[in-house]
């Protein structure tokens, strides 16, 4: 045919390489997200928040730079907790559909590489708290870290109770903050703690329902399977949620806030039990994704009122 030395010419001609610069961006970009910066944005936040609320001592005002180390110390433990959680689920996140584009698991980073990274950021901001803030902020995020990748990770391929056991780490940034601002933890600490553990009950169910085909393609149990799964999800939602409401009111039982708080804390709490009870009753992908979106706003909306009306 005709075309025939035309197809073969430009069969024949190699395809343009990315340029070095457009490579070295496409690096910088996935170990960004080795980093799991949308999940950090919420750490930084609680952290900042249990900072914040923590009585002050010693020199009066805000201590700017004493917060910046604090956060700057979390973001890189943090950083590196998500980095090394990839590299341990390597080749389970390869088999899902939501996953399977992540650098390493698509292989488009070396695993020796994301290793190392991980255990850089990990230990360095583990050193900074120690050095710049106080032993127990490192101690607190040294403990997250470890109970993260050790107990939770490996756990999500045995039992659905994972999600009890990732909570206990996953609570722990306003703790943090709080060992930040005071060099020990208050009562008060603890109830923000618990605001943060009860919270991730239905957040995450709302994930794991979204893709819970995913979820069972690497082989992760988290959800039970037969007759257990509607009560399961009911008390890890709805049940939850009402739990929770009680609690992010303690701040304001004990006097640490003022009637604007209590107002948004109980019109948050209220929509926050209603998606999860639409989640619990009807478990459609639908109300999981709205519940996931209602979710994302709610922690950050209750920490900022603490934060704005604390007293």
């Amino acid at each position: 045919m005709a075309t025939e030395p035309t197809i073969a010419i430009l069969n024949a001609v190699p395809p343009d390489r990315p340029s070095a610069e457009v490579q070295r961006y496409a690096a910088v970009s996935d170990y960004w997200a080795l980093t799991k910066p949308e999940v950090n944005f919420l750490i930084l936040i609680t952290t900042f928040a249990g900072f914040y609320l923590a009585p002050s001592i010693g020199a009066s005002g805000f201590r700017t730079l004493l917060v910046i180390h604090t956060l700057l110390g979390t973001l890189l433990v943090a950083g590196g907790t998500g980095t090394l959680n990839q590299f341990l689920e390597r080749s389970f996140d390869a088999r899902m559909r939501r996953t399977s584009r992540r650098p390493l698991a698509s292989g488009r980073l070396k695993a020796s590489h994301v290793l190392w990274f991980g255990i850089a950021l990990s230990t360095a901001g583990a050193a900074y708290l120690a050095i710049a803030v106080n032993i127990l902020t490192s101690l607190l995020a040294i403990a997250t870290l470890l109970s993260y990748l050790f107990l939770y990770t490996p756990l999500k391929r045995k039992t659905p109770l994972c999600t009890l056991v990732g909570a206990f780490p996953g609570a722990v940034p306003p703790l943090i903050g709080w060992a930040a601002a005071r060099g020990h933890l208050d009562p008060e600490a603890w109830v923000l703690y618990g605001i943060v553990f009860l919270w991730q009950f239905p957040h995450f169910m709302s994930i794991a329902w979204m893709y819970r085909e995913d979820y069972s393609r690497a082989g992760y149990l988290v959800l039970p399977v037969g007759e257990w799964r509607e009560h399961f999800v009911l008390w890890q939602s709805f049940c939850v949620s009402l739990a929770l409401l009680p609690v992010t009111l303690i701040p304001a039982i004990s006097d640490r806030t003022g009637p604007v708080y209590v107002g948004g804390a109980l019109l948050l709490g209220l929509l926050f039990s209603y998606y999860s009870a639409r989640f619990a009753f009807h478990r459609s992908n639908s109300s999981a994704r709205q519940l996931l979106a209602v979710s994302i706003i709610y922690l950050p909306l209750v920490f900022i009122l603490l934060m704005l009306d604390k007293k």
